[in-house]
């Protein structure tokens, strides 16, 4: 075989097996990360007294301070509470329990970036450690062209792994729970109030109340690859609504 002949197909065999090498972690996330997979979790658990079905009455607050506004759960949750029996009212005195929740994150998470980062660095570094390795395996023989090789495979190997992502979005919410019963409970709480750099003010206050109270984080997200904000977003929802209206 000619000289010419054998670098082109030096060339040639080490531009495959640097696409081949560069193309695993995005084949194997694009298959492994091909379906849906929404999770929502608790941080602590909320057992609450199950009472007559007169006292199922419940004042609903919630908010959203997030970057999203549009993700508004109130709806859908005060529909899936009435759905379980309970009947919510707009008086806060009234009610036996208040549920208040707080939107505090909606969107693209961290632990995506994370994710993300350790593939494609895997990628990218696959193809350019793959074609200097063979390069100095054959001796150097296919000279430049080999080099070249090497490089491009580096390139479209990054660009391939560009076009597969491991994507996650995520919602998470605060939530305090109220709930009236026959005792008194003392609350005490400080506050440590910032007063710019010249010190701070203590604020202390003591009240007898009949709620009791309890609070927790709930937190909803979603992964797939190439995962879109509109087709996470349903599920999220549901996963949020279906976690604020199950404490009940």
């Amino acid at each position: 075989m000619k000289p010419l002949a054998m670098k082109s197909l030096v060339s040639a065999s080490l531009l495959i097996l640097v696409l081949v090498i560069t193309g695993c972690a995005a084949v194997h996330t694009s298959v492994a990360k091909r379906n849906l997979d929404v999770q929502t979790q608790m941080t602590s658990t909320i057992f609450l007294d199950p009472v007559e079905p007169e006292q199922r009455t419940i004042f609903v607050d919630i908010r959203n301070t997030s970057d999203k506004p549009e993700f508004n759960l109130r709806d859908e949750v005060v529909a899936a509470l009435e759905g379980r029996g309970y009947r919510v009212i707009d008086s806060p005195g009234a009610a036996h329990y208040w549920l208040q929740a707080n939107v505090l994150q909606v969107g693209r998470t961290n632990a995506r970036e994370a994710n993300a980062a350790m593939y494609a660095g895997y990628g990218a570094a696959g193809g350019a450690v793959a074609g200097y390795a063979l390069h100095r395996a054959t001796g150097g023989a296919a000279g430049a062209a080999a080099a070249g090789a090497a490089l491009a495979g580096a390139v479209v190997g990054t660009a391939f792994d560009a076009l597969v992502e491991d994507v996650y979005y995520s919602v998470i919410t605060d939530i305090q729970i109220m709930e009236r019963f026959n005792g008194v409970v003392r609350e005490s709480s400080e506050h440590q109030l910032l007063q710019g750099n010249s010190g701070d003010t203590i604020s202390r206050y003591s009240r007898e109340t009949d709620q009791r109270r309890y609070q927790s984080r709930v937190i909803s997200y979603a992964n797939q690859a190439n995962l879109k904000w509109e087709e996470a977003a349903p599920e999220l929802r549901r996963g949020m609504v279906r976690a604020l209206s199950g404490l009940f």
